[in-house]
């Protein structure tokens, strides 16, 4: 079993001063180190049955699609369990997120 990290094409814009500021994250040398901002959670969640980009895509858009979910990151396992990051204000419950997951047509592991 091998783990595939699938990129989702993010990009961060960078000013026309150079550097992003504003602790973007980008990884660009002079940018500030991003801090966790006051009030979010980091939570990680398994997921079993995941085994492409369009799973990936399909799970990601129903967590971003509940409320207080800021980020939504899917480490993907072909075949095996996926691990689901998820940066949230703790609006969405541990319901709901597995809601969501089940919506996208994917199991959760308890």
């Amino acid at each position: 079993m091998a783990t595939q990290r699938i990129e989702l094409g993010l990009t961060a814009s960078t000013p026309s001063g150079g550097g992003c500021g504003d602790g973007c994250g980008c990884g660009h040398a002079d940018a500030p180190t991003p801090s966790v901002s006051e009030g979010l959670s980091d939570s990680e969640l398994r997921v079993e049955g995941m085994t492409c980009a369009h799973c990936v895509r399909a799970v990601t858009e129903e967590l971003d699609a509940l409320d207080g979910v800021e980020v939504a990151g899917i480490d993907l396992n072909v075949g095996g369990v996926s691990i689901v990051r998820i940066r949230s204000n703790g609006t969405a419950g541990d319901d709901e997120l597995a809601a969501a997951i089940d919506e996208a047509g994917y199991a959760l592991v308890r």
